[in-house]
Formats: structure tokens, C-alpha cells, sequence
């Protein structure tokens, strides 16, 4: 029969040798690169899987809190899942709060670590898309009818609220004539709607359009083309 203190030595260098062999292994399987992606106030959150995360059985724990709070709270639809996204718009729906997400995996029962985000403020970060378009012919003339992008919330009476609502926004016009392939940019203001005049008859012109935000010196995209010919 083992002595007792041969035995308790045993097994403090059984649980330390466990110890050592587990900490590699959760230290790999941390998830890498996570951070908030944000377009228009929609925000998730990304990351890829750690070094040792090759299979398709690990699983994902997502938790946020907000700036200066000490608790986190779990996001129940994205607690244990495969995928490497988690949608936390409703969590983050305070435009000018401050926020923090982070992530940690299980792998064959093995738990990693959390890997936490940079702090995310959505009003400064999030990405605007370039204004919705709609082009009319008027006497000649080109009516261009542009729309900000709507955000993900609803005012009281149910409609949505447009991204005009958070931001001076001001939209840049710019006109393509196809026939010179010249781009000029024929407007930049505040109205969502521009008239274009003294426009050459039987041309092909095409119309693009951006968002400006003064405020943080920031662009959207530019708009797809819509191509019309002057009578």
C-alpha cells in the first residue's frame, strides 16, 4: 500500500501536470481578431477561431457590457454556437454609449480564455452606406430623389428612423456623361432632392451619389450608377 505522503504527492503532480498540459491547450484555442463590425448602427461581432480551433466541433460564448460597468452579461442566442458572427445590435442600441464584447470557445470539453474587443462606440465607428437613389425625367431635366439609409430602430409610431436623425449628413451629386466620360460632381448640400438642368438632348448620362458626415470628416461609398438618355 501506497504511504499517504507518497499518495498526496502523487496527486498534486497528477493536477499540476494536468495544469501545465491544459494552459498551452486553452491558451490555443482562444478565439484571435475579435472586434465589432458596424454598418448603419447594425453591429456584430466577428473573430476567427484560435490556432487550435481547425475543427467543426468547437463551440462559441459571447458576452458584452457597457463601458464602465463591471458585470457581463451573455448574449443567449449566441451561446454555444458554431458560427463566428454574432449579431449585438439590440445589445449596443445606445448610439453614444461605449461598449465591450468578448468571446471565449470549448473544445473537447477543454474551455479557452475570453479574448475581449477594443472599446466600441457606435456612433463614432459605424460605417453610413451610400444614399438610396430614385431619378426622374421632367422637361428635360433630371429630378434625383435621395434617401439616407434607415437604422435598425423604430420610431413610436413604427416607421423607421432614418440615419438623418443621428448625423448632419450631406449629399455629394455627381453626373457622368458618358458620351466625354467625364464625372462631374454637380451638387453638395442637405436636400434629398436636386434637380439637373441644361442637360445636352439625346445624351446618355449616368448619376452617382455619396453621404458626407462633416462631423467625422467621413464618406460613404458612392452610390451604384443609374444611367438615363435625355430626350
Amino acid at each position: 500500500m501506497m504511504p499517504k505522503h507518497c499518495f498526496l504527492g502523487f496527486l498534486i503532480s497528477f493536477f499540476l501536470t494536468d495544469v501545465v498540459e491544459t494552459q498551452p491547450a486553452q491558451e490555443s484555442l482562444k478565439p484571435q481578431t475579435v472586434h465589432f463590425q458596424s454598418r448603419n448602427f447594425y453591429n456584430i461581432l466577428h473573430w476567427q477561431p484560435g490556432r487550435a480551433c481547425a475543427n467543426n466541433s468547437s463551440t462559441y460564448f459571447v458576452q458584452y457590457k457597457v463601458y464602465g460597468q463591471r458585470q457581463w452579461r451573455n448574449k443567449e442566442d449566441c451561446w454555444g454556437i458554431q458560427e463566428f458572427f454574432c449579431d449585438l445590435t439590440n445589445e449596443t442600441s445606445e448610439a453614444q454609449e461605449a461598449y465591450y464584447g468578448r468571446v471565449r470557445t470549448a473544445s473537447a470539453g477543454i474551455p479557452s480564455g475570453w479574448t475581449m474587443t477594443q472599446r466600441f462606440s457606435p456612433w463614432w465607428e459605424t460605417k453610413i452606406d451610400p444614399p438610396a437613389m430614385n431619378i426622374t425625367q421632367v422637361n428635360g431635366s433630371l429630378l434625383v430623389i435621395l434617401h439616407a439609409p434607415n437604422m435598425p430602430y423604430r420610431n413610436q409610431k413604427g416607421k423607421n428612423v432614418s440615419m438623418e436623425n443621428y448625423y448632419e449628413l450631406v449629399y455629394r451629386v455627381f453626373i457622368i456623361n458618358n458620351s466625354l466620360e467625364k464625372e462631374q460632381k454637380v451638387y453638395e448640400g442637405a436636400h434629398g432632392v436636386v434637380e439637373l438642368e441644361a442637360l445636352t438632348p439625346h445624351t446618355s448620362y449616368c448619376i452617382v451619389a455619396e453621404i458626407y458626415q462633416p462631423m467625422l470628416d467621413r464618406r460613404s461609398q458612392k452610390s451604384e450608377e443609374r444611367c438615363v438618355e435625355t430626350p
